[in-house]
Order: C-alpha cells, then structure tokens, then sequence
C-alpha cells in the first residue's frame, strides 16, 4: 500500500509541477559536446525546439549549459580536459564563443531571442550584483528571451568558482525563484547503484531531496565535466531553499522537456518540501563563502534554534579565522556539529574580546559598541537550510 500510495504521490507531483511557471533547464558537458570533441548542435537545436514549445505554452526557461571548456579544448586540439587553471580560462574563451552561438542559432531558427549571461561567485555573493541579475533575468524572461547562462570561466580563479554547473544551476533556481530544475544528463536519472558496476541497478522514480539515503548512492562526474550525480543531488538541494523540486533526466529521451511538461514519469523526481526561504537567506545560504567560525554554548545553541533568537557574544565560546565585519562566520554547537552561519557585526579581533561577554559588557571591553548582538536573526541562516 505504501509503495502505490508514493507512486501516486510521485503522479500527482509531477502533475502539478508538470503546470508550474518558471523553469531552470541544465544541459550538462556530455550532452552539450560530442563527449567532448566538439559541439553537439543537433542535439543543442533539439532542446531549443523544446524549450519554445514550453514558452508557447507559457512556461518561462532560463538555461544554464555547460560546454565552454569541452568545446574550447576540442578548438585547440587537446584531447583532455586541462588542470591548469590558465588553460582552463583559455579554453573556456574559445570555447564560450561556439557554445553561444550554438544556442543563439538554435533559437534564431525557431524565431526566439537569445541572451548571455556569464556569472562567477562573486557576482552571487555581492548582495547589489546578486540582485541586479536577478532584475535582469527577470526582465528577459518577460521579454520572453531565452537567458543563456555558464560559469564566466575566463576570469574565475579557484577561490571564486562556483565549481560546476550543477551547483550553478541549484543557485540560478534561488535567484529567479524557480519552480522546476530540470537537470539534463547522459543517463536515465539517479540509479540505486552505480549501473557500471552494478547491472540490477534501477532507476530512482522520487525521493525526497532530503532523504540521507541519496548520499549513498550518489557517484562522482566524468572527465569533461565537474559533476556527477552528486553535484546533482547537491544543486537539487541549493534550489530546495526556494522550494524548488528538481528533475534528473537523461537529454538523449526524445522530447525529454515535453515529456516533463506532460507529467510524463521521466527520470528522477527529487521533491522538496521545504517552506521557501526569504530571498535574502537563499544569498545567504548560497552565495557567500564563510570566513570564520564561532562555537557556541548549550544555552546559546538553544536560544538559536527553538526559541528564534539572534546570537549575543555571551554565548560564545571560541572563534576562529580572520574576518571583517559583515561577513559570513560558520556557528557550530558543543559536538561541532554545524548549527547555522550568519554575517557578523563585529570583526574577528573583536570577537575575541566579547567573547562570552553580556550585551552590557561590550562597550566596556571595546570603548564602543555597534549592535547588541553579534548576528542578528534576520542575518542567520540555521542548517534546517544549508
């Protein structure tokens, strides 16, 4: 009974988001390129064709597509994906030439506009950035252009990417607020094993995003791209802090996005049920890399936690890193278990000395005092999000 009563669930879900407005459409390295030998403009065309059907019917699509580096390296004449972080920035600037004008082409053909976004952490993690693309990707869905977004490869170094498209995709749903994530990839979905290894592997029909048992099973990416179904499972998480569900589906099925707009049983439904966050935390959560961290007593991990209340320095029994005020410090329990992170309103060397101190205190530890709490609570993020 249980088993019909989730197929039924998973039925009526795919019903509804089958409906749903605002779509994210990732279309990862494998199926972007020939397996990494050039582009794959057949098959580029095909998920345009698709997506202006999905726009006809009043859905808007915004497409976060790998390929650039694959695309460039095939330009170049290199067989392998490069390490070098130089030769990746040069082959994601020959590369993001052939892939944009691949997509551009694409919708050309079927009467739709284009527009390229390139995005780097840092556009995301500057609160006034992060909101100005949004407005603009908000204003061209309305235009009803399709966005064409990628990782701004060229200029992003190690301690700015965002790592992989997936997990880009995962942020992107958080910045328009998406209702469906579509993850396009060369295999059927999520499989209870790995099928390479394991051929009774079976392909995952729905699961919760946040079910613990999804780590397990979850494999790592292939050589041209970053991801793998973890990164995957990863994205599908990130865009749950926007109440977004996510679908894993392979972008070889023949009208893979019509298939999903039908509410069609295609690929791997990874619902969420989590009450969306306010956008602001969404940034928060996604957006900004932590710079330090604060371990916090019984009582302060409490008041956190069930009683929603901000953080005072009493509470506080180490800190940890250098970091300046404003920025995003990582809040850890008495079992090191992290509890949260938030932005901080004093610095890492002020911290120190507060550390433990009542509200009262502080003035008198300083010569000054800014706010009463050292995060407030509409600036703390708890990891019932993360």
């Amino acid at each position: 009974m249980a088993a019909v009563e989730k197929a039924m669930s998973s039925s009526e879900l795919r019903r509804r988001l089958a409906g749903s407005r605002r779509w994210v459409v990732k279309v990862g390295s494998a199926l972007a390129t020939r397996e990494g030998v050039g582009l794959n403009l057949e098959a580029i065309e095909s998920w345009a064709r698709q997506m202006v059907a999905l726009q006809q019917a009043g859905h808007q699509v915004v497409v976060v597509t790998s390929g650039s580096v694959a695309e460039g390296a095939a330009r170049l004449g290199w067989t392998r994906r490069p390490h070098q972080l130089n030769q990746l920035q040069a082959a994601a600037a020959v590369g993001q030439m052939g892939l944009v004008r691949g997509w551009n082409q694409a919708y050309e053909k079927f009467g739709r506009r284009a527009a390229q976004v390139l995005l780097t952490h840092e556009d995301l993690s500057d609160r006034q950035r992060y909101l100005n693309a949004r407005s603009t990707l908000w204003t061209l869905l309305e235009l009803d252009v399709f966005p064409v977004i990628n990782e701004n490869d060229t200029v992003a170094t190690a301690e700015i990417s965002l790592g992989d498209n997936d997990t880009l995709a995962g942020l992107v749903s958080n910045l328009i607020e998406a209702d469906l994530l579509v993850i396009l990839t060369d295999q059927a979905g999520l499989m209870s094993a790995d099928p390479r290894a394991d051929p009774g592997a079976e392909l995952i029909d729905y699961a919760l995003v946040d079910d613990p048992e999804l780590e397990r099973i979850a494999g790592d990416g292939g050589a041209w791209g970053r991801g793998g179904m973890r990164t995957k499972l990863r994205a599908a998480r990130l865009a749950a802090r926007s109440a977004t569900s996510t679908i894993i589906a392979s972008g070889r099925r023949e009208d893979v996005l019509g298939a999903i707009a039908r509410g069609e049983s295609v690929g791997t439904l990874l619902h969420s049920t989590r009450e969306k966050v306010a956008a602001r935390k969404q940034w928060l959560a996604g957006s900004i890399r932590p710079r330090g961290r604060m371990w916090l007593d019984a009582g302060a991990c409490t008041a956190l936690t069930a009683q929603g209340k901000s953080l005072l320095a009493v509470g506080v029994q180490a800190v940890e890193g250098e970091f300046s005020r404003g920025e995003l410090v990582m809040l850890h329990g008495p079992d090191g278990r992290e509890l949260g992170r938030g932005l901080v309103n004093y610095a890492a060397s002020e911290c120190q000395r507060i550390k433990g101190l009542a509200s009262s205190q502080i003035e008198q530890a300083l010569g000054y005092i800014r706010e009463p709490e050292l995060i407030h609570r509409d600036n703390l993020l708890l990891d019932t999000f993360l």
